[in-house]
């Protein structure tokens, strides 16, 4: 069996720019067993990695962004919701909950005193992102109308208050609209509308 010892890692992480990691992952990047992957993360998880959720960690000394921690923890994801409306200033508040959609089931994770939230949307509406840098990462975030749309179907589906503090400006009521026909709900079309 081939091992691999911590230098490696580090340099080899740093270099490929590996923030975050799966055993899995772990085992392809350095051609070892899973079993002797796992054994090294756990082995030197105190000391050389941060544990995110099980089956996931990251390198303490090149700790990921929030937002990337979000598009990884829990997938398929982006980044939507209140967090992405606050971040196109379509609402005054910060946000300090990471939120995003997802297909799978509704979850929520806390993770180095940060709380993700990941709400579930039928597949059809699983659309409307894209890859933003930040930073010198890359993450997968609602456009400014998609977040509106995701918001408004919660909102629709009285799972959320709708915040009477919204400022939407430059929307595009027309892709608006077309996302919100996506999740099949006139209702949801009626209060985009009434929003835009």
């Amino acid at each position: 069996m081939k091992s691999v010892n911590v230098l490696d890692v580090l340099n080899s992480l740093r270099q490929k720019r590996v923030k975050i990691f799966s055993p899995e992952e772990f085992r392809r990047f350095f051609g070892v067993s899973l079993r002797a992957a796992q054994e090294f993360i756990k082995d030197h998880h105190k000391d050389l990695f941060v544990k995110l959720r099980n089956g996931l960690y990251a390198l303490r000394s090149e700790m990921p962004t929030e937002l990337e921690i979000a598009n990884r923890l829990y997938g398929p994801s982006y980044i939507s919701l209140e967090y992405a409306l606050s971040y196109y200033r379509f609402i005054p508040e910060t946000v300090y909950t990471v939120t995003s959609v997802t297909t799978k089931i509704t979850r929520e994770f806390t993770v180095q005193n940060k709380h993700y939230e990941y709400a579930r949307v039928k597949k059809k509406g699983y659309t409307g992102y894209r890859l933003i840098k930040e930073g010198s990462s890359k993450v997968l975030m609602a456009l400014p109308e998609k977040a509106l749309v995701d918001y408004c179907y919660f909102v629709d589906l009285r799972l959320k208050a709708q915040n009477d503090r919204l400022r939407i400006k430059k929307v595009n009521a027309k892709e608006a609209i077309r996302y919100a026909r996506l999740f099949d709900r006139e209702s949801l079309v009626k209060l985009v509308r009434s929003i835009l």
